[in-house]
């Protein structure tokens, strides 16, 4: 059957209208998507790259050319790390508060590009740092204060900016892909969280090796100048997917809210708080949380309603959240102060692995050849952590763990708890073994004559070094990753974020503290003009006894985590949360990743960056 010529321009017409209204129904959906991981993904890798990347031999650059005692200059790497590992926290309060997370990372992104400029130009400007010591007059000059703080403020501006990144890139990243209607979310979820995992690990491994050969083999200028064309095309790669990025807005922090909660309980700390089983009434809002629990009863106090006239408005809310609060906002400040002791474990565990520096020099006197010419860079044996991580985790869940439920017939697991435990031990391991090693190689030193000579390299194999490393690997995948499984289920829903985190920042504290101790050590062990125990050379100082001391505060870690963990209690299963397929992915990615940042975990004492 046949048309006019009108009617067909009236159906072509219509075809037309449809088919452009089909082409709007997408346009309104480009936001977000796999279409923006590239760059999100891209974004933080070359970060961590770059920082990561300097940090392996920085201890050698700061001896060298900053003329500094291995003590000063671990110090300060002491605290650039301590400083990159609690920064998130600002930053992750900044961008649920103010910011919101893509203008947070791009700051971010910016301001670690700034940081690793000016420590390249450290490296080219001559008036910047000390000249070069004068072997005729055997005159060294220290670096000036302005040297210094020039210094200082490249390490600075690289820790704020991973202070804008690490804490919101993963979320900004789920942001752009979770769908919650989408009946394949958890699916999609867990592919992104798979190669932001991937992505992560083989940064690392880059920044270990290929970062580190080229430092090695090319020097410092251009060692340090690839970070910063990295750092670079990091802030670039972001700002170009802007247009397409799933922008949430800003929200009330939860960090406010906890605050809140503890000076409201302080303010009606006079309260005499009513008996239990009492009707008294509790502020809160819509949820099925509508009593507090009984346990730590005196912060009950911040969610009771003296007086509903004068304490609840008339839309319902409190008229002074910081006079009172809800009991959710309670309960979630009571579970944060109940994990704290068994967090505090997990800073003590740290400790060893913020000692990158001992390792990095006794590498370096070591024979690091593999073959007859290929010589192992000296900072790249941490690669070897790695390795036991992302080997272990999988070669747990999907051999050991099958293998031991078929044999007893029924589903064996290790409960968190014991995991943290077996990690603690593992610890320990590593740095006694550290410790036995190091007895070894300075009496090597000694017998081959090199006492006055640490640069000299001994007839003895570095690759000694790996089997310290590889326990420290198995520590973290036990202990780190069962730390934050820990946090993530024991803690309200609503502090998943607090939870990932709680690692980066025992990771600062166990930053300051290893610096304290390091302290203490230099400055007592070298009184009565006797050489250090942490030497500048380490074949005249006694590092071995610096990690017997660390392996016994390891040894006592675990007296005081059996404690902790017994004043817990049992873990509530019915109360636990089911840990689904992407929120287990989560839990991976931010404990091997996050923990040390991989950087401090991997004991290089970072800058996330660091």
């Amino acid at each position: 059957m046949g048309f006019s010529s009108d009617e067909e321009r009236k159906i072509n017409r219509q075809n037309q209208e449809e088919d452009n209204e089909e082409d709007e129904v997408p346009s309104k959906r480009k936001k977000g998507g796999f279409i923006t991981m590239p760059f999100i993904i891209a974004n933080e890798s070359f970060e961590k790259v770059a920082s990561y990347g300097l940090t392996p031999n920085m201890i050698l650059y700061l001896m060298k050319d900053y003329k500094m005692s291995l003590a000063k200059g671990q110090n300060l790497l002491f605290l650039w790390s301590a400083a990159t590992n609690f920064l998130p926290i600002i930053g992750a309060f900044l961008a649920d508060s103010y910011l919101g997370r893509f203008l947070t990372i791009g700051l971010g992104s910016i301001i670690t590009f700034l940081g690793t400029f000016f420590l390249w130009l450290t490296t080219i400007v001559p008036h910047v740092k000390p000249p070069p010591c004068n072997p005729s007059a055997n005159n060294c000059k220290s670096p000036t204060t302005g040297q210094y703080a020039f210094l200082v403020l490249g390490y600075l501006l690289m820790s704020i900016g991973a202070g804008g990144v690490r804490p919101c890139s993963q979320a900004f990243g789920a942001d752009q892909v979770d769908q919650r209607e989408n009946p394949k979310n958890r699916r999609t979820l867990e592919i992104f969280f798979s190669w932001y995992y991937a992505c992560a690990c083989l940064s690392v491994i880059i920044s270990l090796t290929i970062i580190v050969y080229i430092q090695d083999q090319f020097g410092w200028r251009i060692g340090f100048g690839i970070p910063v064309i990295l750092m670079f095309l990091s802030a670039l790669s972001f700002f170009l997917a802007s247009p397409f990025y799933v922008k949430n807005k800003v929200k009330k922090s939860l960090f406010t809210s906890l605050i809140q909660a503890a000076v409201a309980a302080a303010r009606n700390r006079k309260m005499t708080l009513p008996p239990q089983g009492s009707s008294v009434q509790y502020y809160h809002k819509n949820s099925s949380i509508t009593i507090p629990s009984d346990k730590l009863r005196y912060l009950n106090k911040a969610c009771i309603i003296q007086n509903p006239n004068q304490d609840i408005g008339t839309d319902g809310l409190a008229k002074n959240p910081w006079k009172l609060c809800t009991v959710e906002e309670v309960e979630e400040l009571k579970s944060l102060i109940r994990v704290l002791p068994i967090w505090s474990t997990g800073v003590l565990m740290s400790l060893h692995t913020n000692q990158g520096s001992f390792g990095l020099l006794q590498a370096k006197s070591m024979d690091r050849h593999l073959g007859r010419k290929f010589e192992v860079p000296a900072a790249s044996f941490g690669t070897f952590m790695i390795i036991a991580i992302v080997l272990w985790i999988p070669i747990y869940d999907r051999v050991l763990i099958p293998l031991a439920s078929k044999i007893r017939g029924k589903p064996i697991r290790l409960g968190v708890k014991v995991r943290m435990g077996i990690g603690l031990f593992f610890s320990f391991i590593a740095v006694f073994i550290a410790g036995l090693v190091e007895h070894v190689r300075r009496q090597h030193a000694i017998k081959q004559g090199f006492t006055n000579n640490p640069e000299g390299v001994l007839n003895m194999s570095a690759f000694w070094l790996v089997i310290q490393h590889i326990f420290s690997g198995l520590a973290e995948a036990f202990n780190g990753i069962g730390q934050t499984e820990f946090f993530y289920s024991e803690m309200p829903k609503t502090m998943s974020s607090i939870a990932t985190c709680m690692f980066g920042v025992g990771m600062a504290v166990a930053s300051l503290i290893a610096s304290l101790i390091l302290n203490l050590v230099d400055d007592i062990t070298k009184k009565g003009g006797k050489d250090s125990w942490v030497s500048s050379n380490i074949n005249k100082g006694h590092i071995d006894y610096y990690y017997f001391l660390l392996a016994t505060i390891s040894f006592l870690n675990i007296l005081y985590y059996i404690l902790c963990s017994w004043a817990y209690g049992p873990i509530d299963e019915s109360k636990q949360k089911v840990v689904d397929e992407e929120e287990l992915a989560m839990l991976r990615n931010t404990s091997v990743q996050e923990k040390r940042n991989l950087k401090d975990n991997f004991g290089l004492s970072k800058s996330n960056q660091a």
